[in-house]
């Protein structure tokens, strides 16, 4: 049986060790994130070797559930009397043995030749959460013998001290639970809920563009007759008293002024409202589009990918930047159609239809290469998508 000081001293120096391999693990991962590693680095811990059947996102969610699980235990022998240090050791000793390398491992597993780039750095960007919030958990254990005083326990996550532990381990508990509701939803749970969120902003843009499409100018517009009559009297007043060169310059600042509407004109003389028109129906069929491709082509594919080699991970991250820029570009098309500009309107949906076009093509046969139903309905849409 150690003495208290015995006892001090090995927790000190056990969460020192857990710190540090923390740290390694970081570095680690967050390198996946920036570029597509697939071969061990020199991290501090052993990586189970690779047999080619486990599952990257089974592992991550055992080892989230476990550090979920010990940080709680942590949490409570830290604020509660008698202090024990000898059980906290043996819990962050049980940390640094098993989930903390395993977490690290199946973001490192997770290549994207098996489970395509996306679901690769969106996994790594959540291990990293949970590292970091454990570090910030493991900190905070006392090093002086006693249970943490209040101020230390209860600070909120904005505290100028720093948050407390109570913070401290929520915040780990958020994580965790983030990254095992994203693991649960295995290989094609993950995609399909990607593209349904990307779709929800298509649906967001259309509906802003909608609502503005309908938009007169008529509400406020006594208002506006008496700020422009306003600025007539100031320009007439100003007549008589100014050179032909100012008299140029008010002028148009006066044509500023008269011309300056955030909607559709009545005469409409840019065709704006033809052009929203056509836009707006494109932007149903693209919704329509990233719908479908969820349904027929993403909901299919297996909760746990093939370890075999297989070109479908490729194809797919292909097709998922081009699913994630549609939207991008649609909302700068949004904002060409605000600022009544054809000109860039014009240029932005043909890049926009483009590229639906673009995915549609890349959806059109099976994962296995084959010809189906999905494929009659992809080409009807491209068909579709060519109409002004």
């Amino acid at each position: 049986m150690p003495s208290p000081g015995e006892a001090l001293e090995a927790l000190t120096t056990v969460v020192s060790s857990a710190l540090t391999l923390i740290n390694q693990l970081e570095v680690v991962v967050s390198g996946i994130s920036s570029q597509d590693t697939s071969t061990p680095s020199s991290t501090g811990f052993q990586q189970p070797p690779r047999s080619g059947s486990l599952d990257a996102l089974s592992l991550a969610h055992d080892s989230a559930t476990l550090i979920r699980a010990h940080a709680t235990k942590i949490s409570l022998l830290i604020i509660n009397e008698p202090f024990t240090p000898t059980a906290i050791t043996k819990v962050v000793r049980e940390l640094i043995a098993g989930p903390l390398p395993a977490l690290a491992a199946s973001a490192q597993e997770c290549t994207a030749k098996r489970y395509t780039r996306v679901i690769q750095k969106d996994l790594a960007w959540k291990v990293t959460r949970v590292l970091k919030e454990l570090r910030d958990l493991l900190s905070q254990i006392p090093k002086n013998g006693k249970i943490l005083k209040d101020a230390k326990k209860n600070a909120s996550a904005g505290a100028a001290g720093g948050k407390g532990s109570i913070a401290a381990t929520g915040l780990l508990w958020a994580v965790c639970d983030d990254l095992m509701v994203f693991c649960k939803r295995g290989f094609s749970g993950n995609l399909v809920h990607k593209v349904d969120q990307l779709r929800e902003t298509l649906k967001d843009v259309m509906e802003e563009l909608k609502e503005w499409g309908e938009e007169t100018g008529d509400d406020g517009e006594e208002d506006d007759d008496e700020d422009s009559d306003d600025g007539v009297a100031q320009v007439t007043n100003n007549l008589g008293s100014t050179s032909l060169s100012a008299n140029a310059s008010t002028q148009a600042m006066l044509d500023d002024l008269m011309n300056s509407q955030s909607y559709i004109p009545r005469d409409d003389p840019d065709k704006i409202r033809e052009r929203l028109e056509s836009c707006l129906r494109r932007l149903r069929l693209t919704s329509l589009l990233y719908q479908a491709a969820a349904k027929r082509r993403l909901k299919p594919l297996p909760h746990t990918p093939s370890a075999s080699d297989s070109n479908v991970p490729a194809r797919l991250d292909e097709v998922l930047v081009l699913l994630k820029e549609i939207p991008e570009r649609f909302g700068n098309l949004a904002m060409a159609f605000y600022e009544l500009d054809p000109i860039e309107i014009d240029r932005l949906m043909d890049q926009c239809f483009f590229d639906a076009f673009a995915a549609s093509e890349l959806f059109i046969k099976s994962w296995d290469g084959q010809k189906d139903e999905f494929t009659d309905w992809a080409l009807k849409f491209q068909v579709e998508i060519k109409k002004s």
